[in-house]
């Protein structure tokens, strides 16, 4: 009997040993993650951001970082609401939007693509601006072939938009878009799938798309050579900072997580992203 009951009570300890083996194995999983960041923002910088983020949370488990994308305009509002903790901004911030701080990342241009069937490889300001006008609406009228200009636009609350409309002299509400489209991405199949589009997104992003067998080119822009050497060299005038933004004085996990993108640490990152890298 006695060796019954010393029997009982050693399966009742192992058991309740495991049981909290499983509690204390459960409560370490659940604090792992102590600190969740979330940026939105800039659909430019959002991909760079998060490749950031993986090699980020590889070496700091305890920090979960939510990056989404969604315009320049959003990322601004997101960090003024306390929606998001930090912003990402492809532009500089404007005199409005004092009140937030800005953190510059990296610089880039904007470029403006074709389909690579296309003969085209230079156009002009004011070509540009008359197509995007509605005043130029076949290739054949800039030396092409006889075939209709598909104009693709950026949607509103794109940083990408308005820094083109400003640098093309055009009013946003005057451009006459067949297509409108919001990522940079989304805008790179549209002109790879149809031989008469123009577009503009970011430089990186096309570069990268290009040689990686996208049907697209690059087209001169007054003589002016699209590249990331040349926004590098200051030889391209349609060019940026792309900046995150923070409103207040932000968390020290926050913190931590700007000065590592802001350093020589992800230098490699930024330039497998075609973009130019400040370090």
């Amino acid at each position: 009997m006695a060796i019954a009951q010393k029997i009982k009570w050693s399966l009742v300890m192992a058991l309740m040993a495991v049981a909290a083996a499983v509690y204390v194995s459960k409560a370490h999983t659940t604090q792992k993650v102590s600190e969740k960041i979330v940026i939105s923002g800039s659909s430019t910088i959002a991909p760079l951001v998060a490749e950031i983020a993986k090699r980020y949370e590889r070496d700091n488990a305890d920090v979960q970082i939510d990056v989404q994308s969604g315009g320049s305009s959003r990322g601004v509002a997101d960090a003024r609401s306390g929606l998001a903790d930090i912003g990402m901004v492809s532009r500089d911030l404007k005199a409005s939007e004092r009140e937030l701080t800005d953190y510059p990342i990296a610089r880039d241009g904007i470029a403006v693509i074709i389909h690579k069937s296309n003969p085209i490889q230079e156009l002009s300001k004011e070509q540009i601006r008359n197509i995007y006008l509605g005043q130029i609406t076949n290739w054949k009228e800039l030396g092409g072939a006889d075939m209709p200009i598909t104009v693709v636009n950026k949607a509103s609350g794109r940083s990408t938009l308005e820094l083109f409309a400003e640098f093309m002299n055009l009013e946003p509400a005057d451009i006459k878009a067949n297509i409108v489209i919001g990522e940079n991405e989304q805008g790179i199949k549209t002109v790879a799938n149809s031989p008469g589009a123009i577009g503009y997104v970011s430089i990186g992003t096309a570069e990268y798309s290009e040689r990686s067998g996208t049907a697209l080119k690059l087209i001169s822009l007054g003589g002016q050579v699209p590249s990331t050497q040349n926004v590098a060299d200051k030889k391209y005038d349609l060019s940026r900072t792309l900046n995150l933004v923070t409103k207040g004085k932000p968390s020290v996990a926050v913190s931590h997580f700007i000065d590592y993108v802001q350093s020589a640490a992800v230098k490699d990152l930024v330039e497998e992203q075609y973009f130019v890298s400040l370090k």
